[in-house]
């Protein structure tokens, strides 16, 4: 027998453009890293690690939480697997701890995917692609998913960046200044909807001691349709967008993480769906066989002076 085995080390993939360099996880096509100059721009992970607090991800076919792990489609109950007995739910999809493989690179950007087999709880088929585009002041990304199966398929879908404006200590993100563009707040209890809905009050400046975990919805868009938030500190300031495909958004200031990762940085998720949509049937996607779907998000930096 041939003494041959797969591959084991971590692989990545690395954009540059002037000051910026991303790299990709190639485990779950993960945003590890985001540097401008010596500027750490994404709350990251080091090569290999398994990435703390999903640091980075790409959320298909759902972001955040399904209450039990348990929906229903078309009549028929269907049972997902739950991260553990603590917490007893299914959260943030499917492909954050599979291999995805590039499938176009060229100067300043690349295109990685992987595909979502029918599966126990979920048992649909979909193509999933990214498309990352890297210039001197901006990360553009753009998320496709294509049915390629041959029943409709509903599905939502998130990314899951950490955003670092200067501080690296627990509790350092209570100076950033915030400005998010919602209108309105989605109650949770245990990080799944209450069913009630409350105005929200998107000015927050100064975050302070403010303990966010979030959804929002009902956002304030420009011209384009597109949606702003915008986080300023010592290193400077950081504004995520997000075009119509994105009718939902996640703050979040990392108050339950582990000691040496809690509220150092802001992790903000552009969403398609709120939390537990899958069996609330809120904002689902849902796409015929051989049908496409788009949305795309952008993170732009200024440096401070």
């Amino acid at each position: 027998m041939p003494d041959t085995w797969p591959e084991t080390a971590p692989t990545e993939v690395e954009l540059t453009a002037g000051d910026a360099a991303l790299v990709v996880d190639l485990r779950g096509g993960t945003l590890r890293r985001l540097t401008v100059g010596s500027w750490e721009v994404l709350d990251g992970y080091p090569a290999g690690r398994v990435l703390p607090g999903w640091r980075g991800a790409t959320l298909v076919p759902w972001p955040n939480r399904l209450r039990h792990g348990r929906w229903s489609w078309q009549g028929t109950g269907l049972q997902l697997d739950v991260r553990s007995p603590e917490e007893p739910h299914a959260i943030h999809g499917l492909v954050t701890w599979q291999p995805w493989t590039v499938l176009a690179e060229a100067d300043g950007s690349v295109t990685v995917g992987t595909t979502v087999e029918p599966q126990p709880g979920y048992p649909f088929r979909l193509a999933v692609a990214v498309d990352h585009v890297l210039s001197a002041d901006r990360l553009t990304s753009t998320l496709r998913v294509r049915n390629t199966g041959d029943r409709p398929a509903p599905f939502g879908a998130g990314f899951h960046p950490y955003l670092s404006v200067g501080e690296v200590d627990d509790g350092g993100i209570g100076e950033a200044e915030l400005t998010l563009p919602a209108r309105t707040e989605l109650v949770l209890d245990g990080g799944l909807p209450t069913g009630e809905r409350r105005p929200y009050d998107g000015a927050v400046g100064r975050i302070g001691e403010c303990a966010l975990d979030t959804p929002l919805t009902d956002l304030e868009r420009d011209d384009d349709g597109w949606w702003h938030v915008r986080l300023r500190g010592s290193a400077g300031e950081l504004t995520v967008s997000a075009d119509a495909a994105w009718p939902w958004l996640q703050v979040y200031t990392g108050d339950t993480l582990p000691e040496g990762q809690r509220r150092r940085s802001l992790a903000v998720e552009p969403m398609t769906c709120p939390p537990n949509a899958l069996a609330d049937d809120v904002d689902l996607q849902v796409l015929e066989p051989g049908a496409e779907w788009a949305g795309t998000w952008s993170l732009a930096w200024t440096p401070a002076a």
